[in-house]
């Protein structure tokens, strides 16, 4: 197992991104209240979603650099997908508040004071645009995906509340505000049901994603002195550390021979397929049941990587 680094301290990043969501929370809501809006307060509702996500991330970036132990043998690597797991579960509660709220509000329009709505939205984009370019230097980690994907739709909530006050100001249809909110509400649903499928995806070692299983086995076929493949498995640790087990078929050959293929093997699933934790298993007799192949008839030798 190996920890890869990439851009920016995932952990200083996080802190600074938490503490400045944190004020602007505390901005929307004194605004919200003063302007009337609800998309101003649906808003403060999913920026403090997103900050309660950016602390989860920050608590699983500390647990997933943790090494692995005899309990452990992984390591923490799935406390960063459980964590994206909550966080996108609590936008999903989100989501339908705002929906209910904006329903009501529907029925009852209440005057908006749009030139604060506006201040305190082009801030919002200034701040949100902010936090999402520090996030997507880091954003190979799912854990830190979700937390980008969270600032990247308030990024483009808060500037459809700016173009929502201006079009509120021309005409003075105050429903404006509640048509907002469902907006974007939507957008936190959308976003929170794409980590919602990856996380689970992960959680139930499916497939990762992006990969195709027949590819895989294509290119281990294609590796000189390979016969067959079978019994593939390909899974994911974490988000970006993907794990994978097979039975291939070679000739009765020397082992000097079979370490070559096995390290042709290895390196060609590692840099195709970002696959960097193996366990090999070679036989040069037919197995009982070819696919989902466990006890095979005759010798085998096994590798593990």
């Amino acid at each position: 197992m190996h920890a890869h680094s990439h851009g920016s301290n995932p952990s200083r990043v996080l802190r600074i991104s938490s503490l400045v969501t944190l004020a602007y929370i505390v901005l929307l809501v004194i605004a919200g209240i003063r302007a009337h809006s609800l998309a101003l307060l649906s808003e403060a509702g999913h920026n403090l979603s997103d900050f309660l996500a950016l602390l989860l991330s920050l608590g699983a970036v500390y647990l997933q650099n943790r090494p692995p132990s005899s309990t452990k043998t992984y390591g923490y690597h799935r406390a960063g997908v459980l964590a994206a797991l909550l966080n996108a579960g609590s936008l999903v509660i989100v989501a339908f508040l705002i929906f209910y709220e904006a329903f009501r509000r529907l029925q009852r329009p209440e005057q908006v004071h749009t030139g604060l709505m506006m201040s305190v939205a082009a801030a919002g984009v200034i701040i949100n645009g902010a936090i999402a370019l520090l996030l997507y230097r880091t954003r190979q980690d799912v854990n830190i995906r979700s937390a980008l994907v969270h600032e990247f739709g308030d990024t483009l909530s808060t500037a459809a509340v700016i173009v929502g006050g201006w079009a509120i100001m021309l005409t003075g249809h105050y429903w404006i505000d509640s048509a907002l909110s469902f907006g974007i509400g939507a957008l936190i649903l959308w976003s929170a049901l794409g980590i919602l499928r990856e996380t689970l995806n992960i959680l139930l070692e499916g497939t990762p994603r992006g990969m195709s299983l027949g590819s895989i086995g294509d290119a281990i076929r294609s590796i000189d002195g390979v016969k067959d493949v079978h019994d593939l498995h390909v899974w994911s640790i974490g988000s970006e550390t993907h794990a994978l087990s097979c039975h291939i078929a070679i000739d009765d050959l020397p082992p000097s021979v079979s370490e070559r293929i096995l390290r042709d093997v290895k390196q060609r699933l590692l840099h195709s397929f970002r696959i960097d934790h193996t366990t090999i298993q070679f036989e040069h007799v037919e197995c009982e049941v070819a696919h989902g192949c466990i006890i095979p008839v005759g010798g085998t030798e096994e590798h593990h990587a």
